[in-house]
C-alpha cells in the first residue's frame, strides 16, 4: 500500500507548537511480521511529551519527522506475510514501541509489529483500549515479574490516581492484595471505589511515618524523596520498584521500563473484560487538536487518560 495519510508530525524538537496536522505523511511499510492498524485512538502519556521536548533524545535514535504516540487502538487493515495471530478486519489494541523513535501512532495508520499487539478487549471503546496498554503494561509488569504480587501481600501504589497507578491498582486487587494507595484527599474516594483498602495523603508527610506497619510491595510512580523513603515503607528492600528513578536500584529494589508483550496484552484484555480492570477516559481529543492534548497531560494531575481519536 503506497500514498499519503493524515497524522500530527514535528520535525525539530519543542512545545506544543511543533506539533504539525499533516495530510502528506507516507503510508508506512509493512514488513513481513508487521500489522496496518488503521488507527481509531491514540492514547497520550507523559512520555510523548518528555519525547517531544527532547527527553529522550540520548536513550533513542530519532527519525525526523517524527509521529507521537506509542499507545493505539484500531482495526488491522493489512498483514504481513509472517503475521499468523491477526487477519484484516480484527480490532486490535497495542503498545507500538520500536528501539528508534519516528513512525508513532497519532496518524491514520500505523505500522506495527506484531508482539506490540493483542486482540481489543471487548467491553471497552476503541478509545478506552487506546488509553490503556503503555500504562497497563507498566503496572502488570511491574506488579507481576518484579513484585511478584500474590494473595495476601499488602501492596502499596504511589500516585494512585494516575494512569498507571489507577492500572496498578485495580491489577493488584485482582492479583488478591490488600492496596494501599496514595492521592490528594479529592480522590480517595475514587481509589476506595477501584478497591484500595486504605488511602493516604502524600501531602501528610512521609508514608513510612503514616503506615501502621510495613508493606510487602512498593510501587514508586512519584521518584524524589518519595523513593527515597521507600526502604522504611517496606519489610524487604529488593520489593520496591519504580517506573520513574532508576535510583530504586541504589536501594536494592528495580527500575522497570515498560515493554511490549502480547501475552501481557492479553491478560489485560481478560481483566477488563471480566470486569477488573475498567479505563477512565479524562478527555479525548481530534487529531487536530493533539497540542492540546500534550497541554493537558503536561500539566499532570489528570485523573484518567488522555487520547487523541482519529474515528
Amino acid at each position: 500500500m503506497s500514498g499519503t495519510m493524515r497524522g500530527i508530525a514535528y520535525d525539530t524538537f519543542g512545545g506544543v507548537e511543533v506539533l504539525q496536522l499533516r495530510e502528506d505523511l507516507p503510508v508506512p511499510p509493512v514488513g513481513p511480521d508487521v500489522v496496518l492498524v488503521r488507527v481509531h485512538a491514540a492514547g497520550v502519556n507523559p512520555v510523548d511529551v518528555g519525547i517531544r521536548s527532547g527527553g529522550l533524545a540520548e536513550l533513542f535514535p530519532h527519525h525526523f519527522p517524527v509521529v507521537p504516540g506509542w499507545d493505539v487502538s484500531g482495526v488491522v487493515e493489512r498483514v504481513g506475510p509472517a503475521v499468523t495471530a491477526f487477519a484484516p478486519g480484527d480490532e486490535v489494541f497495542g503498545y507500538v514501541r520500536r528501539d528508534d523513535v519516528g513512525l508513532g501512532t497519532c496518524a491514520e495508520l500505523v505500522a506495527a509489529p506484531q508482539r506490540c499487539l493483542a486482540h481489543k478487549p471487548e467491553s471497552l471503546s476503541f478509545a478506552e483500549a487506546g488509553a490503556l496498554p503503555l500504562a497497563g503494561l507498566t503496572a502488570y509488569q511491574a506488579l507481576t515479574e518484579v513484585l511478584d504480587v500474590g494473595e495476601g501481600d499488602r501492596v502499596l501504589v504511589h500516585r494512585a490516581a494516575g494512569g498507571v497507578g489507577f492500572n496498578a491498582v485495580q491489577i493488584a486487587v485482582a492479583l488478591g492484595a490488600h492496596v494501599i494507595g496514595t492521592a490528594s484527599a479529592k480522590n480517595h474516594g475514587f481509589l476506595r471505589e477501584a478497591g484500595c483498602a486504605e488511602v493516604y495523603d502524600y501531602a501528610d508527610g512521609p508514608l513510612s511515618e503514616q503506615l501502621s506497619e510495613p508493606v510487602d510491595a512498593v510501587l514508586d510512580l512519584v521518584g524524589g524523596a518519595t523513593l527515597a523513603d521507600a526502604p522504611d515503607q517496606v519489610r524487604d528492600p529488593a520489593r520496591i520498584a519504580s517506573v520513574v528513578d532508576p535510583a530504586v536500584n541504589d536501594l536494592g529494589g528495580q527500575y522497570v521500563f515498560v515493554r511490549p508483550d502480547a501475552h501481557d496484552l492479553e491478560e489485560l484484555a481478560r481483566l477488563a473484560d471480566d470486569g477488573q480492570l475498567r479505563v477512565p477516559v479524562a478527555k479525548a481529543f481530534p487529531l487536530e487538536r493533539t497540542g492540546e492534548a500534550h497541554e493537558l497531560v503536561a500539566a499532570g494531575h489528570v485523573r484518567g487518560k488522555v487520547v487523541v481519536t482519529l474515528r
